[in-house]
Formats: structure tokens, C-alpha cells, sequence
């Protein structure tokens, strides 16, 4: 892979690989496990606003985009947001690009865009194919863009890591970006006193935005723990029971 991107060709796909594609010009990423045979398991919020409560287990990101080649393309399990897409259909006709897994500090920290890369390594492609079926056929919890989102669930089919602060932005680098950029400015802004020099300001707040990116990257937090795909099965339907009971 290259300082600038991670684009792929879809000839060197290998099963067990994190891949991701750009959605509306570039604007976010949506990532998911390529499990082989053309298909791609990921993470999508549980209901789209043109789906009713009655949709079956077979459906697509909208009521047009019915894949006419692979007759299972779509497949999700009732209320859950993991599906199994064909390649074609994940992609929307974007790039490919393979997310990287144990890179070094310093390469970390020149991809400036977050949601490429982490310091963490991959576990085994079996390990890796495991999680992301048995999460297919038993969910992955609720989605959030912060907390829990295409990333978060493709990075811990690469890894089992999970985060044991529920309360702070999760393992996604996309949205550690998000949440890093404003605060690299605010943290900055003292040293515009100190630094007149426009040019030097830009510098420090790159600095402070990447060092923030690295500071919650999975491969170096000390709040994550390694968590079996069938313990995290019981724990959501554990969740999901207590949430009705309290309805």
C-alpha cells in the first residue's frame, strides 16, 4: 500500500480482507470483511426510511438497487444491520481500497485522513471469516456513527477488540477524525500567541491532530479487550432482552 492510498485491484483481493469504498465524493468510507466468492459481509444502520417493520431478510440499501446476478445479495437476519452484499453492490461503483493492519507509528501518522490504517494486527483469516458470518447471523448490536459504526464492526472481525469505555468515540479512525480535527484547533489556538506565524499555527494543529488520531487508535489504547464473537452474541442478546423489559 502507498503514503497517499490504500486502492486495491479487485484481483488482489484475498479473503479475510478489510476493504472500504468512498461514499459522496469522498465525504466517508463504508467498510466491510471480503469473506470470498464475491461477497462482502458488513455494517449498516438496522432500517433504512423507505423500509417498513415487515421487511423481509433479503433486502438492499434501496427499494431500486435490487442486484439482478447474486440471488442472495442483501441477506440480513430480521432487526439486524450486518448484511451480505455481493462486491458490485458494496462498492456502488466506487474505488476499492484495503484497510492496513500493524503499520508502524510513523506511517500512522502520515495518513492524515483517519479510517485507512491502525497499529493493530489482524488476527487470522479463519478468525477473521468466523466473525464476520457468525455476526451475520446474530447481529452486531445497534448502529451508531460514533460508537459503532461499519468500521468499528469490520475492525473487531480483524482484531476481536472491543472497547471497555462505552463512553468514549470507539475504534473507528473515521470518527476519531471527526471528533479530533475540532479539538486539535481548540488546543492549538493558545499557541497563536505564541506562534505569529500562520504557517506555524498549521503545523502544531496538524501535530495535535494526528497525535490525537494515534491516541485512539486500538493497536495502542490500554481500554480494549480481546472478546470472543460468541461472548459478544450473548452480551447483545442480553442488551436486547433488558432493553424490553424496560419498555
Amino acid at each position: 500500500m502507498g503514503l497517499l492510498t490504500n486502492k486495491m485491484e479487485r484481483e488482489e483481493l484475498k479473503p479475510g480482507d478489510h476493504i472500504y469504498t468512498y461514499r459522496a465524493v469522498f465525504a466517508y468510507s463504508h467498510h466491510g470483511i471480503f469473506v470470498g466468492g464475491s461477497k462482502v459481509v458488513h455494517f449498516r444502520p438496522e432500517h433504512n426510511p423507505m423500509e417498513s417493520s415487515s421487511t423481509l431478510s433479503i433486502s438492499s440499501f434501496s427499494g431500486d438497487d435490487i442486484c439482478s446476478v447474486f440471488p442472495d445479495c442483501g441477506f440480513r437476519q430480521p432487526d439486524s444491520g450486518v448484511v451480505l452484499s455481493c462486491l458490485d453492490c458494496f462498492l456502488k461503483n466506487g474505488s476499492l481500497y484495503c484497510f492496513e493492519y500493524g503499520v508502524s507509528p510513523p506511517v500512522f501518522l502520515t495518513k492524515v485522513r483517519g479510517g485507512t490504517c491502525t497499529t493493530a494486527q489482524s488476527d487470522p483469516t479463519d478468525s477473521v471469516i468466523h466473525r464476520a458470518m457468525y455476526l451475520l447471523q446474530n447481529g452486531f448490536g445497534n448502529y451508531d456513527i460514533f460508537k459503532n459504526n461499519c468500521e468499528d464492526f469490520a475492525l473487531y472481525c480483524k482484531t476481536g477488540l472491543l472497547i471497555m469505555d462505552k463512553l468514549g468515540v470507539g475504534r473507528s479512525g473515521q470518527a476519531s477524525s471527526i471528533v479530533g480535527a475540532p479539538l486539535a484547533a481548540i488546543l492549538s489556538s493558545p499557541f497563536k500567541l505564541l506562534i505569529p506565524n500562520p504557517i506555524g499555527v498549521a503545523t502544531v494543529t496538524a501535530g495535535m491532530y494526528c497525535m490525537s488520531r494515534y491516541a485512539t487508535d486500538i493497536g495502542v489504547r490500554s481500554d480494549v479487550i480481546k472478546v470472543s464473537v460468541e461472548d459478544l452474541a450473548l452480551n447483545l442478546d442480553v442488551k436486547t432482552i433488558e432493553q424490553v423489559e424496560e419498555e
